[in-house]
């Protein structure tokens, strides 16, 4: 894709790509190179494809602070059937408003998209032919076409939107995956506007020059064949997607004009570092997925998948699992066969829809704001409580949305409108559209608080809310019952603090506290507090108070005044002041995981283990692909209940001295396995 941005943006694409193109321990062993004998020419090659390329101009937009910005873009594509249907990168066609395709006998069409489908960074458009067009000639896909390092192959494009360009190179390797920098995990590459792609896909390393503007030309070998449809590069080197994955998108877009994929709901890790020729690690599973209904567990290794073995030694051979996950019918029960704890087990799934990373996104001028639809992936990439809704991602200085009391923030999932509830980018349309001058009552999930905002347009004044953790302790948040909140609920003049959230598992939600009650005052105190600066009077009156006390607060709630009795907690204890061990040989910190851990992260109450607080850059853990926020929950099969736990253990690993460290964590929403490989000294062996 050329743009103006189209520098920047090769240069940051290509560098989300690189880390996996160098070798990692463990890595698939490719053939050597083979003597290659070619048959035909480069010109008969070039000149067998060249009538189907394709000069792809179009409009692209992008988003920025809550408005649509638009300019000008190019990139390639190539006619894979003779009713003029093209394929083209998703990153090319994506988020455009106009696709105008030059052909290379002059005939400039305008297209239609038919299909995109970003998690292979393919698009499928239409050519608009005029009435009693004759039929385009078309260049099939090699989707059979075997590749050896070493074979000449030719990117043919428009870089830099120069039409019809060639350039020749080599297959430098036909399977390629990206990895981490540590080798420990697949590495989704990030296109513009934040989808990513690579599940499905092993793609073809070459050195054909790859320009801005070649992505989405056809990438052909010398018999004349569509072997590759060309999505990155620079600093001499290349990506194809191979004609194999091209070819079964177009083939579910001209049977049904979408490309639905089955899903599971688990990560698969290589097995080679277990020692296993046979079967995959099951890295994590989604709560609540088709494989966690089904009893699939981290952990296992997955033998078999509708009856047929898996195999899944190196990092490449796991996008050929995901593959066949996705080839299966949606609603389809499929059979797996697990290791667990050295049995087998049969387990049965259901296959659900695999959900598209991101929603759309759209500008709301009314408000002066931009918001995407979320999906379930989106969501579980946000570590949000809601799984549907709408999620703002910009405002517009100065406008109504970026004015409203408490302030609106990008990221902020908006509840409602109104009266209107928010579950799709429609019915906010239609609750701005039928929202009437004057205040307007918004909804907000900000972490795990439920605020309420007033938009007013043209206010302008800001606002805020929240409290601390004091030494006594509410196990609440709340914010300013102010003016304007108070006359949006109807309680014009009444003064106080509105509940955003009521933490679990404490004395105030065991007292009854909800999310909405006004707190208008505490035993027999009174709040006057209708200013942003009164923030801390509620945190301040708890805090006069004992901990392990009795208070009485006072709330109204559905209209009518009531009280409720609770005991004064002690606040949980704060990162700083919790118990850390510092692992010299791996090079890494651990400390308690605390209440607030588990409340942000969304783990359980009992979740326990040791959180990792710092990683030391080329560190044995570092190279490892252990991370900050890690919670380690066991290590080589043993639970880790907390650091004193953890210490105990990594001091037998030290003693024992193996080879290989297996260390479960969980990561945010999910899990993950990180395999430690120290180098110990033949006097650390001794």
């Amino acid at each position: 894709m050329l743009s103006r941005f189209a520098t920047a943006a090769a240069v940051v694409l290509l560098a989300g790509a690189l880390p996996g193109a160098w070798p990692v321990r463990g890595e698939e062993p490719q053939p050597a190179p083979a003597i290659v004998t070619v048959s035909g020419t480069v010109e008969a090659a070039a000149a067998a494809v060249y009538p189907a390329l394709v000069n792809i101009s179009a409009v692209s937009r992008q988003f920025s602070e809550g408005r649509v910005l638009r300019f000008p873009s190019a990139g390639s594509g190539v006619v894979v059937t003779p009713q003029g249907h093209v394929l083209t990168n998703f990153h090319v066609a994506g988020h455009t408003t106009r696709l105008r395709c030059t052909l290379t006998d002059g005939r400039v069409l305008d297209a239609d998209v038919i299909v995109h489908d970003p998690l292979t960074d393919l698009s499928v458009l239409k050519l608009r032919l005029p009435p009693g067009a004759e039929p385009l000639t078309a260049a099939p896909l090699a989707e059979g076409a075997t590749l050896s390092v070493g074979d000449p192959v030719m990117a043919l494009g428009n870089p830099f939107a120069l039409s019809s360009s060639v350039t020749l190179g080599i297959v430098s390797n036909p399977r390629r995956v990206f990895t981490d920098f540590s080798g420990s995990e697949l590495s989704d590459v990030e296109l513009d506007g934040g989808e990513t792609t690579g599940w499905f896909t092993q793609w073809i390393q070459h050195d054909a020059l790859i320009l801005p503007g070649n992505s989405g030309g056809p990438l052909v070998d010398l018999e004349g064949r569509v072997v590759g449809i060309n999505e990155l590069g620079g600093g001499g080197i290349g990506f194809a997607i191979p004609a194999r994955v091209a070819a079964e998108v177009l083939r579910r877009t001209l049977a049904s004009g979408k490309v639905e994929r089955g899903f599971l709901g688990f990560s698969a890790l290589p097995v080679a570092k277990l020692g296993r020729s046979d079967g995959a690690l099951v890295g994590s599973v989604l709560p609540g997925s088709a494989a966690a209904k089904a009893g699939l567990l981290p952990g296992d290794i997955l033998l078999e998948l509708g009856g047929a073995p898996v195999v899944a030694r190196f990092f490449e051979q796991v996008p050929e699992l995901y593959q066949r996950i996705a080839e299966m019918p949606v609603g389809r029960e499929v059979k797996l066969a697990v290791e667990r704890g050295g049995e087998r087990r049969e387990l049965v799934a259901t296959t659900t829809l695999m959900e598209p990373s991101r929603g759309d996104e759209v500008e709301f001028r009314a408000l002066g704001l931009s918001a995407e639809e979320l999906t379930g992936p989106s969501a579980l990439a946000r570590n949000l409580r809601v799984r549907a809704g709408v999620v703002l991602t910009g405002l517009r200085p100065g406008q109504a949305a970026a004015t409203a009391k408490p302030s609106l923030q990008a990221g902020d999932v908006l509840l409602g409108v109104g009266t209107t509830k928010i579950e799709s980018l429609a019915r906010l349309d239609d609750a701005i559209a039928s929202a009437s001058a004057g205040d307007l009552l918004v909804e907000i999930l900000r972490g795990d608080q439920r605020i309420l905002s007033v938009v007013r347009v043209p206010e302008k004044r800001p606002g805020r809310w929240g409290g601390e953790l004091p030494k006594a302790w509410l196990g609440a948040q709340s914010q300013v019952l102010t003016p304007e909140l108070a006359r949006a609920l109807g309680r014009e003049g009444q003064k106080g603090f509105r509940i955003t959230e009521v933490y679990p598992w404490t004395e105030a939600e065991k007292a009854g506290l909800e999310v909405g009650d006004l707190v208008i005052g505490i035993d027999e105190e009174r709040f006057e507090a209708s200013r942003v600066q009164d923030n801390d009077d509620l945190r301040r009156a708890v805090e006069e108070r004992e901990i392990g006390g009795k208070a009485e607060l006072v709330v109204l709630r559905d209209g009518a005044e009531r009280r409720l009795p609770l005991q004064l907690e002690a606040r949980p204890a704060e990162s700083g002041d919790t118990r850390r061990y510092r692992q010299e040989e791996f090079e890494f910190t651990v400390r308690e995981v605390t209440f607030l851990d588990r409340v942000e992260q969304r783990w359980p109450r009992d979740a326990d283990g040791a959180l990792v607080f710092e990683v030391t850059s080329g560190g044995w853990a570092h190279m490892a692909g252990l991370r900050l926020g890690d919670l380690i929950v066991s290590i080589d099969g043993q639970e880790v209940k907390d650091v004193a736990g953890f210490e105990a253990r990594v001091r037998q690993i030290v003693e024992e001295r193996p080879a290989v460290v297996r260390v479960f964590v969980r990561r945010g929403a999910s899990t993950h396995f990180v395999f430690l490989e120290p180098e110990w000294t033949e006097k650390e062996k001794s």
